[in-house]
């Protein structure tokens, strides 16, 4: 369980990145969904104990991230966005030190590098350069660290950002095998809806809606999605599309006079709890 009470981070240049978050995180999978410079890296940051906080506290299985730093390290694994792998290395070659670095047997490193990499189909390019392969295969061999690691929890900063539509679904289909605890960030709602028992949304620093995905989605029970590429008066702006929500036996009325219909999906949550606040 990762508990968070009135979490707080202020930057130097007065920028509010967290603005007193308290919330409690039991899935096995939690998605934190939000806008770029919602607050969803730096509260991933600052629960792996790579950024203090400006105040408040939060707990990880009841480690304190102030006063037990090292074994949070020691129990969880964290992948950031950000994150560069060491180009001369191959991808076998990361694994095994990074497991030996968490203090595995170099036969128990091997093992596991070798499941991590071939779960994630990289195991044909295991002795390559790293910098020799793509960037969606980079990012793979991110995610086979956190896989072969087999930690209590695994922090996963946009783990499928730049992958094709089969890489990320072999990376899901890691995901849900993992033992460990999940929290992960990302922009993609169908990446949400396949693996998350939570879902968490953040607006300006803030958790401003949280709860299993069922549960979310019955705010729109009996709902359509209506858009426009023409202002209207009260619904929604995105871009160039005006947004809507109408009664589902309304859905021919809106067809007829030319709008667009569409089944409400968790993207919608987004739209809802996201850009209207803005």
């Amino acid at each position: 369980m990762i508990e968070l009470q009135d979490l707080r981070k202020v930057y130097e240049n007065g920028q509010v990145a967290l603005n007193g978050v308290s919330a409690s995180f039991k899935g096995r999978v939690t998605s934190i969904i939000g806008r770029n410079g919602a607050g969803k890296t730096t509260m991933m940051r600052i629960l792996s104990t790579q950024l203090i906080p400006t105040s408040g506290s939060a707990t990880i299985n009841g480690m304190d991230i102030f006063h037990e730093q090292g074994r949070i390290r020691r129990s969880l694994v964290s992948i950031p966005q950000e994150g560069r792998p060491i180009g001369l290395l191959t991808p076998l070659e990361h694994l095994k030190i990074y497991l030996a670095a968490r203090g595995m047997s170099f036969k128990d490193a091997s093992e596991a590098a070798s499941y991590a990499l071939k779960k994630l189909e990289l195991w044909e390019f295991r002795n390559r350069p790293t910098d020799t392969l793509s960037g969606g295969m980079k990012r793979k061999l991110f995610v086979a660290m956190a896989i072969a690691a087999n930690a209590e929890t695994v922090f996963l900063d946009e783990p499928t950002t730049g992958l094709d539509p089969v890489s990320r679904l072999e990376v899901w289909s890691a995901i849900k095998e993992l033992s460990s605890e999940v929290l992960l960030t990302t922009h993609y709602m169908e990446e949400a809806l396949a693996l998350s028992d939570e879902v968490v949304f953040m607006d300006n620093g803030m958790i401003i809606k949280k709860g299993k995905i069922a549960e979310l989605l019955s705010d729109f029970e009996g709902k359509i999605r209506v858009e426009s590429t023409q202002p209207v008066h009260g619904w929604t702006r995105i871009g160039n599309t005006y947004i809507s929500y109408a009664d589902t036996d309304s859905a021919s009325e809106y067809v007829r006079k030319g709008y667009s219909v569409k089944q409400v999906t968790l993207e919608d949550l987004f739209v809802r709890y996201g850009v209207q606040l803005e």
